[in-house]
């Protein structure tokens, strides 16, 4: 009986390096690869290109490969005891980083049946992340980032988004990681703030600026970018109208919209019961979710449905009442919004809002109860958290800073020591271009 060989891999971007471990893995027995999930990948970086089905055609028909089975965890533990393999194959390259624990853990477990780790050499000048870095670069397709978020909420607990109201931001919101003692963290994608959107152009959030000018501002944002973009739609307008709303974002590969709950001129919902916020009836809102939604040549693209019923002071029951109504209308999710600076009604809402929901996420954006945690909003239910402001917020006192300082002073050298260096912000914006031009290169 041929001896058993497990093979953990993501399979994402398949390289040499990879057929390497095959290859070695084939010579010891009978190979089984156990395909990293989705979610799996993502509890420690980004979320792979392709699912998991497309990633496991590939590695099914790798030269050596005899199975492929679901590994839902970085941890090998749990599949390790199911097939009790031989021998456990990897490059040597987990014995530093962040697998080095789970390297450890494997050789513990593997020793309880007297199975052995087999290490393959690092295949120099290579790698899946950087390769994919490259790529992301370069760009994406519309299909391809417009099932991103679907993607991402079936495989994180809590899907991280940030305001973005520029390419520049794009950036940031792309590239940006934080280690720490839970992990790598980044955001998981943008969200087109209709209150930045206006304030950047000097402008007040009562929907003075036209869906024509917001979409080029979204071009501009994707062009630079790869990952999801969730669209501030505002009260959607009328639902004929938000029919075409629907129609364009979906077609240039936004994820999502939220549209929310309210009729006449807009004004902003963190202004409360200091200003007129009329709702509309739940009929006249349903009515708005139903004709999007017939509209959507895709099932990609999600309508969410953002309730005032709080920031408008008409109370919890009427909360709930048109969460239940939307969602049975269609919506593919629900954001509940507060204006107050305690996270206590927004968290009894979640709670109820699990009996209900179908599983449906419940999206949060806490601008003024910024006390929660991301822990705790998972834990109450909540499956995004939105950072809607905190980008344009935090720029604009550091370039009035700026600004008077230069006034004071007659001269900019002050305010030198608070700003990015130039050569920074060159290379910053360069690299996409660099690596367009790398690849030219290359052809």
């Amino acid at each position: 009986m041929k001896k058993q060989v497990y093979v953990g891999m993501s399979a994402d971007l398949i390289h040499p390096g990879h057929l390497n471990i095959i290859a070695h893995a084939a010579t010891l027995g009978e190979v089984t690869v156990g395909l990293l999930t989705d979610a799996a990948i993502a509890s420690y970086k980004r979320l792979p290109v392709m699912s998991w089905e497309q990633r496991k055609i590939i590695a099914e028909n790798l030269k050596g490969v005899e199975r492929v089975v679901p590994q839902t965890t970085l941890d090998y533990t749990e599949n390790l005891r199911r097939y009790k393999p031989d021998f456990v194959v990897h490059g040597d390259d987990w014995r530093t980083g962040v697998q080095q624990r789970v390297r450890e853990q494997v050789i513990a477990t593997l020793k309880e049946w007297g199975g052995e780790l087999s290490e393959v050499a690092y295949t120099a000048d290579i790698s899946s992340t950087k390769l994919i870095e490259a790529l992301k670069e370069i760009g994406t397709t519309p299909g391809v980032r417009r099932k991103q978020l679907r993607r991402l909420l079936a495989a994180k607990d809590m899907v991280r988004i940030i305001e973005s109201h520029s390419g520049l931001t794009g950036r940031i919101a792309e590239s940006l990681r934080v280690q720490t003692p839970a992990g790598v963290r980044e955001f998981d994608g943008m969200w087109a703030s209709s209150l930045t959107d206006s304030t950047t152009r000097g402008k007040p959030d009562i929907e003075a600026v036209d869906s024509s000018s917001r979409m080029v501002l979204l071009n501009e944002i994707m062009e630079v970018t790869t990952k999801p973009l969730i669209y501030d739609g505002d009260t959607g307008g009328r639902p004929e109208h938000f029919v075409y709303t629907v129609r364009n974002l979906e077609r240039i590969g936004i994820s999502a919209v939220i549209v929310e709950d309210k009729e006449g001129l807009k004004q902003n919902s963190l202004l409360g019961t200091e200003v007129q916020q009329t709702q509309a009836s739940i009929e006249d809102f349903c009515h708005k979710i139903q004709l999007g939604k017939k509209s959507l040549v895709t099932d990609e693209f999600m309508i969410i449905a953002r309730i005032e019923s709080l920031i408008a002071g008409r109370g919890m029951n009427d909360a709930l009442t048109r969460a239940e109504a939307y969602l049975g209308a269609g919506a593919d999710g629900i954001m509940i919004h507060s204006a107050k600076k305690d996270p206590a009604e927004v968290l009894e809402f979640a709670g109820a809002y699990s009996s209900f929901s179908d599983g449906r996420p419940l999206v949060a954006v806490p601008s003024t109860y910024n006390t929660i945690t991301e822990t705790e909003l998972q834990d109450a239910g909540f499956g995004v958290v939105i950072y809607a402001n905190q980008l344009l917020r935090s720029a604009y006192p550091a370039m009035l800073k700026t600004a008077e300082s230069i006034l004071t002073n007659g001269r900019s050298l002050e305010a030198d020591s608070w700003c990015t260096p130039v050569k920074e912000m060159i290379k910053l914006c360069a690299s996409v271009e660099e690596t367009l031009n790398q690849i030219s290169r290359s052809k």
